[in-house]
């Protein structure tokens, strides 16, 4: 079956102009070129500063079990991913968007976490959002694995948590979109249901036969999930 897109591409176009918009404000009081020299975060260092953050969490384990072997976790990644992943790691953690974050969850680097705070005006305000990223070994030219943890009743987000595919799907993808920009569009997804491409077509219904019942219990879904 074919889909229409182009309310996904206003939604999509629509958030890469206002950050567009952002990082032209920012321009006069901070830098944000990112080339390869700015971004050379050093690969040991990273190394060093996720094991410390797993072995504080652990609280005194075996220390044995975080001992990384820099030489075998650099042959895993091709030169072009480790750099963008971590170029996009030191660039959400330097200038995050607005309501979001994301980082690796353990060592895993192809394994983040991610966190979006409901939009205001939405019945989804107020509401905190975990989300879980993978990263497939082509990335950027597949798209990451993308998937709520937390439960959302929303017309393009299923039982399971995941999104509907359409800015996934095989020639809507654009390898020039950062992480960052997607969590932007999901965070915007919340706010703006695309109806014409649901993923539950019984909430996409009740969205358009009557806004105020989805509402009261997308809201009700928010502060027993979302609000704990």
């Amino acid at each position: 079956m074919s889909r229409n897109y182009d309310n996904w591409e206003r939604l999509v176009g629509a958030v890469l102009r206002r950050e567009k918009d952002r990082e032209v404000a920012c321009l006069d009081s901070r830098s944000t070129s990112f080339s390869s020299n700015s971004i050379s975060l050093d690969f040991d260092e990273l190394s060093l500063s996720l094991l410390k953050k797993e072995q504080n969490h652990d609280n005194g384990g075996s220390n044995s079990r975080f001992e990384l072997d820099n030489s075998s976790f650099r042959a895993y990644f091709s030169h072009g991913q480790k750099q963008r992943i971590l170029r996009e790691l030191k660039e959400i953690q330097k200038d995050p968007p607005t309501n979001l974050s994301a980082g690796p969850v353990t060592t895993n680097i192809f394994h983040w976490q991610a966190t979006i705070m409901g939009p205001m005006d939405s019945p989804y305000s107020d509401g905190v959002f975990l989300l879980t990223i993978h990263f497939p070994l082509d990335y950027p030219y597949k798209p990451p694995e993308i998937a709520f943890i937390t439960k959302v009743f929303h017309p393009n987000i299923n039982s399971k948590g995941t999104i509907c595919p359409a800015m996934f799907e095989k020639g809507q993808w654009l390898p020039s979109l950062s992480i960052s920009m997607v969590l932007l569009i999901i965070s915007a997804l919340l706010a703006d249901p695309v109806l014409d491409d649901p993923l539950v077509p019984e909430i996409a219904y009740l969205y358009e036969i009557d806004k105020n019942k989805y509402e009261t219990i997308a809201r009700r879904w928010t502060q027993k999930y979302a609000m704990g």
